[in-house]
């Protein structure tokens, strides 16, 4: 029986081991991204060597269209802002693929980083993604840890960071300090006048 889970173990490992390799094969490394949004305009960069399974994933909606015409539900100053599964009147929409976290990747969560938002399950991270507008890694007692925690007692998984703002970050800060209200989804702060995305593609030079 022990075989059996060790041949298991080896083989699932392998897989995982492999299609990461393979994701990391095809995947940019390092790809610019224009989000235009009603507030103005920014660009990001991707890492696609950290994270090839996550770019991958955003990448393919960013080509798809999916994006488009979604909006940010969630705003906290001092904290982050959260868009890319609503429409307006916070309509979800969904994608179906999930992404296996890559939070161990090296990157934090530092101010103008951009990572998957997930929920309680850490292989969950889907469509939506959130940008640090400070360095949210435990800094001090009132800063969140987004970070992963390699504890063997208390160890934990993270938020995966894949890129950051590289152009126009005052443009996000615009948008977390939209005035707001907890009229977003569960709750959540969400500006009051609605901040869409018009369109996110990416960026060629030819």
């Amino acid at each position: 029986m022990k075989k059996t889970f060790l041949l298991l173990y080896i083989a699932l490992t392998f897989t995982l081991v492999t299609t990461t390799a393979c994701a990391a094969d095809k995947v940019p490394a390092h790809p610019h991204i224009e989000v235009v949004t009603t507030e103005g305009t920014f660009t990001l960069e991707l890492d696609g060597k950290a994270a090839p399974l996550t770019v991958a994933n955003f990448l393919k909606m960013v080509d798809s269209g999916f994006y488009n015409g979604t909006v940010f539900h969630r705003v906290i100053p001092g904290f982050m802002a959260q868009g890319g599964g609503y429409t307006p009147g916070f309509k979800e929409k969904h994608w179906v693929p999930t992404v296996p976290n890559e939070s161990g990747n090296g990157l934090s969560n530092l101010r103008g980083t951009i990572a998957m938002a997930r929920t309680g399950d850490p292989h969950s991270a889907n469509s939506q993604f959130f940008i640090n507008v400070v360095n949210n890694v435990g800094q001090d007692a009132s800063s969140p840890n987004l970070d992963p925690v390699k504890n063997t007692v208390r160890g934990r998984w993270g938020y995966t960071v894949f890129g950051f703002v590289m152009e126009k970050m005052d443009v996000v800060d615009k948008i977390v300090n939209a005035e707001s209200a907890p009229n977003g989804p569960d709750g959540a702060p969400a500006p009051i006048v609605p901040i869409v995305i018009k369109k996110i593609s990416r960026v060629s030079y030819d």
